[in-house]
C-alpha cells in the first residue's frame, strides 16, 4: 500500500512498513513536509494516491467527506509506537481479508480501537 503516515505519528512507522517491502510508506518529517496544513496533506495524498494514516480523526474525516474519491483513511488510537504499528498491521491484515487492501479503501474510513476491534465504513 501507498501510505502517508501523518506527522502526529512516530516516522518509525514509515520506516518499519518500508523496510518490510510491502508498502510505500512517507512520513512528513523524512521530507521537510512538518507542519503542513491537513488540507495541503490531504491534496498531497490525492496527488500521490497515499491512504492517510493518523490520530487526527475528526479533521481528516471531514475533508476526506467533501471529495468524491479519496484513497482512504486509517484512524488509529492514540496509543504507543509499538502499539500504533501493531494496530496499523492489524488493520492491513484486516482489508486483505476483504481483498487488495489498496483497493479495498478507497473512499473508506477504517477506525481500530485500542482491542483492535475495527469499523469500515464508506466516506463520502
Amino acid at each position: 500500500m501507498r501510505l502517508f503516515i501523518d506527522e502526529c505519528l512516530s516516522p518509525a512507522l514509515a520506516r518499519h512498513l518500508n523496510q518490510s517491502g510491502a508498502h510505500d510508506a512517507l512520513h512528513p518529517r523524512d521530507y521537510g513536509r512538518l507542519g503542513e496544513r491537513d488540507d495541503e496533506v490531504l491534496a498531497r495524498c490525492l496527488t500521490e494516491d497515499r491512504v492517510i494514516v493518523t490520530e487526527n480523526a475528526a479533521d481528516f474525516r471531514k475533508l476526506v467527506a467533501r471529495e468524491d474519491i479519496h484513497p482512504g483513511l486509517i484512524i488509529l488510537p492514540n496509543v504507543t509506537r509499538d502499539a500504533s504499528l501493531a494496530l496499523l498491521l492489524a488493520a492491513i491484515a484486516y482489508l486483505k481479508t476483504l481483498g487488495s487492501p489498496s483497493d479495498v479503501i478507497v473512499n473508506h474510513v477504517l477506525e481500530i480501537d485500542v482491542d483492535g476491534s475495527v469499523r469500515l465504513y464508506p466516506l463520502p
